[in-house]
């Protein structure tokens, strides 16, 4: 068994005013997303220039936010929504959902596409591989919060977090998914979106990839104590909401490579937006 490296949560404390890790790791994510999107912003394929990264960036961390709290509220925490509204407001409570801030960054790429006179097909293309970084230093914040820890275990690596009231040995499953959702897939998308692919492959295959590594890594993180499992006594609500991702990323890549051109990038006065 490893010794959790009890971090204090809190990062720095001014009085009333707490700064979270939580917090940190979502800026230092916009912060790598915005430097690696003005990378990519100079390839001539990008649908994107550099003058229109920033406003990018904005949009999609609005996205990230609202609809990582919506996700939640309504994927896991329906009851509560119900019985006390405001506390979806209550975001320094905890609880972002994954999958709901997928679908706010989504409709946050459709309407800058609309903005900057391009497609959202282009546009998701560009912004899939930015993603990755801040996923994996979201679960980072997860490990120090101690929160969304793995099930009982006997591993070697398995830890006990301090705030587990039942101070079981555990799967650092925040960890896995800190590799897995963020430096494998960055390496990957990184990698494979560096020339110029068929439209929508690029996005096709962040949703895939996300969709199996975090069905696997549900089979050892702790499901959700206000839910448990949904279906067969062993599928989890994140599991179940990964299935649509991983069959949406085969059939776009299937459709991708077999009718969509590669992207021709913009002509455009660099000053634009």
């Amino acid at each position: 068994m490893l010794t959790y490296p009890e971090i204090d949560p809190v990062a720095v404390s001014i009085g009333p005013l707490k700064v979270h890790w939580y917090g940190l790791m979502y800026l230092a994510g916009f912060a790598a997303a915005w430097w690696l999107a003005l990378r990519r912003a100079r390839k001539p394929w990008s649908p994107v220039i550099k003058s229109e990264v920033e406003d990018l960036i904005l949009y999609c961390a609005i996205g990230v936010v609202v609809g990582g709290r919506l996700g939640y509220m309504f994927f896991y925490n329906f009851p509560q929504l119900v019985a006390d509204p405001l506390a979806l407001g209550r975001v320094w409570e905890g609880g972002m959902s994954f999958h709901g801030g997928l679908i706010g960054v989504m409709l946050a790429t459709v309407l800058y596409a609309r903005r900057i006179g391009t497609t959202f097909a282009d546009l998701i293309d560009f912004v899939a591989p930015l993603v990755p970084i801040g996923l994996g230093l979201g679960r980072m914040g997860n490990f120090i919060g101690q929160e969304l820890w793995g099930r009982e275990t006997t591993v070697p690596w398995g830890m006990v977090f301090p705030r587990d009231p039942d101070l079981l040995v555990r799967h650092p499953s925040q960890l896995y998914q800190a590799f897995l959702e963020g430096l494998v897939l960055f390496a990957v998308l990184w990698w494979f979106s560096s020339k110029p692919r068929p439209r929508l492959a690029v996005g096709g295959l962040f949703v895939l990839l996300y969709g199996i590594f975090r069905f696997a890594v549900e089979f050892v993180r702790e499901p959700d104590r206000l839910i448990g499992f949904d279906l067969f006594g062993w599928m989890t609500r994140g599991q179940l909401l990964s299935l649509p991702m991983i069959a949406a990323g085969v059939l776009l890549l299937a459709w991708s490579y077999r009718t969509q051109p590669l992207p021709q990038g913009r002509v455009r006065e660099s000053g634009g937006s």
